[in-house]
């Protein structure tokens, strides 16, 4: 290379890219399409920081130039980023190289990807990074830590760490079923918390629907009991004779599953919703699915379906709307679905996640490593955090909740993917290292333990099973030492990295673990959750209708407060804002307090994308109008004292209280 410039381009308006040219020693300027601007990027990207290495680089004969001789900007050819994404790809070398280009494009929902393509730049994340490590288990053999994804992200830097992981855990299959059915450990912890809190409906999960066009209701009818049959877990109840709870598949003839169709007026409609999915479960003897179609007009419907989340979880609604969307089409021609049955059930999950974990009282087992591994990591934690709460903590939680709705504009969105980027961290890391600085400047301390959700599903037999998977983890976020923004989310990385490598042991099992004081007051372990919602939107596909969702205005508070975000792309996968939800506790905070908690997040995330450099601790988080009632509206007590004397002051106490205990 002979010349070589870079500059920032803006060819389309928000859209910045950085782009080099070069020109090739003289001699080879006749042959620039042998240049290996390929090469170039893989070894600027050996020496620079994600975010400095161009997203194309073009060849030219020569630089332009200006009549004075210096670098003509506006001459410079814009460059075509299709041919330039063609141009940087690499094809597999080998069959290993192959499998996992084809994972990465699987997974990514991209139709080729090459092996210097980076993982998190197409879009991953660490839920998708979980279901890569599940499909490299399933089609290699091989065991790949979580840590190792994000130490390797492209295929070229993984291959050749295949060889030295351990061989893949057991796959799961249909195994044979004992005459009793043991619950699976994440179904226990269901079990007991709706034992230790009595019958509520804290663990419904609904899926609201609107419907518009001519509905065929009896085939609607017919397809949600296919469902029900398809996904055994569905037809299950969960009887505790002598106090020990089991799984019962009941046959179809055994259970009702039919849709309770309610005629309802519009201005009604949301009462009669929330209603519904807040009526409880009597899981002894009730299926874990209720439905109930509104019919709000000839060709207007409500679909309401309830699960109790022993049976699903948030990545279950997929799977159950894309097989009752198959379920309904089949049924309005009058035929059953053709589709073919699951390979494994809820059950064979049960019994393979008890021979995987293996016994308590086994040093060398799954459950007792990670359970070692979790007594320290949590040794000293804050078993309450200090929270700013309007109310005393009640005796005991109601459950009633309330939602404060945030928005983090695009442009914040974009700048906090770059700061990602270059921290070599994601979005959820970003994220939890906000909340757990603005809980800090609230006077939590500096050991914030948060509560995350993972998806639990470690096998790729369980992608498009309804069931409950889902597990739940505690970060401790350390912010000691007057860590910047930086540093503390490179310690959230590592105990990230950390935590997801350890996910297998059930959160009951560790609370047992644990044994931290229990309490209705508040939930053990920790009481603010963090969640950043990447599962498929389950979307349902009926014939003739047009179905959009709809929320329903009724929703429990598990914890004090629970914070779920959701990020928004464009067509292009740019970032185009973060959608966030604050369900929070009624029984300590309200609502125009909460609606403070998002301002002032906002401000945490805004102080980290300016200047990553800056201490976590000497964040600003108060607005405008909070510090000046701090600094002025509070010490504005100047008024006129009366020259009195005590025993004066005194004597008019006994005239306005003459009965009240002086002393």
């Amino acid at each position: 290379i002979a010349q070589a410039t870079a500059i920032v381009r803006e060819d389309i308006p928000g859209d910045k890219r950085l782009i080099a040219y070069v020109v090739p020693a003289e001699g080879t300027a006749a042959a620039t399409d042998t240049v290996d601007t390929s090469g170039i990027r893989a070894d600027l990207a050996a020496v620079l920081p994600d975010y400095m290495v161009p997203s194309a680089i073009l060849v030219l004969d020569t630089l332009p130039l200006t009549v004075n001789g210096k670098l003509d900007r506006r001459a410079l050819p814009a460059p075509d980023h299709t041919t330039a994404l063609e141009a940087s790809y690499r094809a597999p070398r080998t069959p290993d190289e192959q499998l996992m280009c084809e994972a990465f494009a699987d997974i990514l929902g991209l139709p080729q990807v090459g092996i210097d393509d980076n993982f998190f730049d197409l879009g991953g994340h660490s839920l998708l990074a979980t279901r890569l490590v599940s499909r490299v288990r399933s089609t290699l053999q091989v065991e790949l830590p979580l840590r190792v994804i994000f130490e390797s992200p492209t295929v070229a830097a993984l291959a050749p760490r295949l060889s030295k992981a351990d061989q893949a855990v057991p796959a799961l299959v249909a195994t044979a079923r004992p005459d009793v059915v043991p619950l699976s450990l994440e179904q226990r912890r269901m079990w007991f918390l709706s034992e230790l809190e009595g019958t509520n409906a804290s663990y419904n999960i609904p899926l609201t629907l609107r419907l518009d066009g001519p509905l065929d209701r009896s085939a609607l009818e017919s397809a949600l009991r296919d469902v029900v049959e398809r996904h055994e877990v569905l037809g299950t109840v969960f009887p505790a004779p002598g106090g020990e709870p089991r799984q019962h598949v009941l046959t179809p003839s055994e259970y009702h599953c039919d849709l309770t169709v309610v005629e309802t007026a519009e201005a009604d409609l949301g009462a009669a919703l929330a209603e519904t999915a807040s009526r409880p479960f009597d899981l002894s003897t009730e299926i874990p699915i209720r439905a109930s179609l509104f019919a709000v007009g000839p060709d207007e419907h409500v679909l309401l379906v309830v699960i109790h989340h022993i049976a699903g979880d948030g990545w279950s609604m997929r799977p159950l709307a894309q097989d009752l969307s198959a379920a309904y089409a089949m049924r309005r021609l009058g035929r059953a679905p053709d589709w073919a049955p699951l390979p494994v059930q809820y059950t064979d999950y049960t019994m393979w996640q008890r021979e995987l974990l293996g016994a308590d009282d086994d040093p060398e087992s799954v459950v007792s490593r990670q359970l070692s591994y979790w007594q320290k990591t949590l040794d000293g934690a804050p078993q309450q955090l200090d929270l700013p709460t309007d109310r005393p903590r009640p005796t005991a939680l109601t459950h009633r909740g309330g939602v404060v709705e945030l928005a983090i504009p695009a442009e914040l969105h974009e700048d906090l993917a770059r700061l990602a980027r270059a921290e070599g961290v994601t979005m959820f890391m970003v994220l939890q290292a906000a909340l757990a600085t603005l809980l800090s400047r609230l006077g939590a301390g500096t050991d914030i333990p948060l509560g995350t959700a993972v998806a639990g599903r470690t096998d790729s037999a369980m992608e498009s099973m309804v069931g409950f998977f889902v597990n739940t983890l505690v970060l401790r976020t350390d912010l000691s030492g007057s860590p910047t923004f930086s540093d503390l989310l490179h310690r959230v990385r590592e105990a990230g990295l950390e935590a997801f490598a350890h996910q297998d042991v059930p959160f009951e099992r560790l609370v047992e673990s644990l044994a931290p004081a229990r309490s209705l007051t508040h939930h053990p372990l920790f009481q603010v959750m963090l969640v950043l919602q990447n599962n498929e939107s389950a979307a349902l596909d009926l014939p003739g209708l047009r179905v959009s969702g709809m929320p329903v205005s009724s929703r429990p508070a598990k914890f004090d407060l629970d914070f779920t975000f959701e990020e928004c792309f464009t067509a292009e996968r740019r970032p185009a804002g973060l959608l966030g939800r604050i369900v929070y506790a009624h029984d300590l905070f309200d609502q125009r307090t909460v609606e403070e908690f998002g301002s002032r997040l906002h401000r945490v995330l805004v102080a980290m994308a300016t200047d990553p450099r800056q201490r976590a601790g000497r964040v600003e988080v108060l607005g405008e109008r909070e510090r000046e009632l701090v600094l002025s509206g509070w010490n504005d007590t100047v008024r006129e004292v009366p020259a009195v004397t005590l025993p004066d002051l005194f004597e008019a106490q006994v005239v306005r209280s003459p009965d009240a205990v002086a002393v």
